[in-house]
């Protein structure tokens, strides 16, 4: 693991963010958490995509100090990327609109295995007519896997787009059928 530690500022303490990179079998991931908990979880095919992305959302953020508290937090990331099925045994810290946490929270009800379509999904959050809204929640979500936005597809069940490409939803939706069957 690579871990470091934030705490920059110009007279005010930022956030402390702590990051650390990882392997799963997705690819590379990067695990970034503050006091409220887990705040990004990243899928790339690279590490320097993974720093590059984390560098736009907490460009302050630090490798994670050598604590195992932190590497006990990574591994269950990891796990999770690895075994989506069960509930996320860690606090997040959901950054957004409110509408966004609306929509997020609303993505992690629906059970491994199951879809549902961006136009339910906004229903369910009151708001059927913010379809394409709900689309872009599910694209800037900052947690993947651990909110589970790769189990929203379109109106007709096809797969579309997902921040961490293609290839991995289709994967987790695949994982996901096959281990509820």
């Amino acid at each position: 693991y690579q871990r470091r530690v934030q705490q920059v500022g110009f007279g005010k303490a930022l956030p402390k963010v702590q990051y650390a990179l990882s392997q799963c079998t997705l690819g590379k991931c990067l695990v970034a958490e503050n006091s409220n908990g887990i705040c990004a979880v990243f899928l790339a095919n690279r590490d320097d995509q993974l720093l590059e992305e984390l560098s736009a959302v907490y460009p302050h953020a630090q490798l994670g100090a050598e604590s195992k508290a932190f590497a006990d937090r990574v591994d269950k990331v990891v796990s999770h990327l690895d075994n989506p099925n069960e509930s996320f045994p860690l606090p997040v810290d959901l950054c957004g609109t409110e509408f966004q946490k609306q929509v997020w929270q609303a993505l992690q009800k629906i059970p491994a295995g199951e879809t549902v379509s961006y136009q339910s999904l906004a229903k369910t959050v009151g708001r059927p007519e913010a379809v394409r809204a709900v689309a872009n929640m599910c694209g800037a979500n900052k947690l993947a896997v651990v909110i589970p936005c790769h189990r929203a597809v379109r109106s007709d069940g096809s797969i579309s787009g997902y921040r961490w490409g293609i290839g991995r939803k289709v994967e987790l939706l695949r994982r996901e059928s096959a281990l509820k069957e």
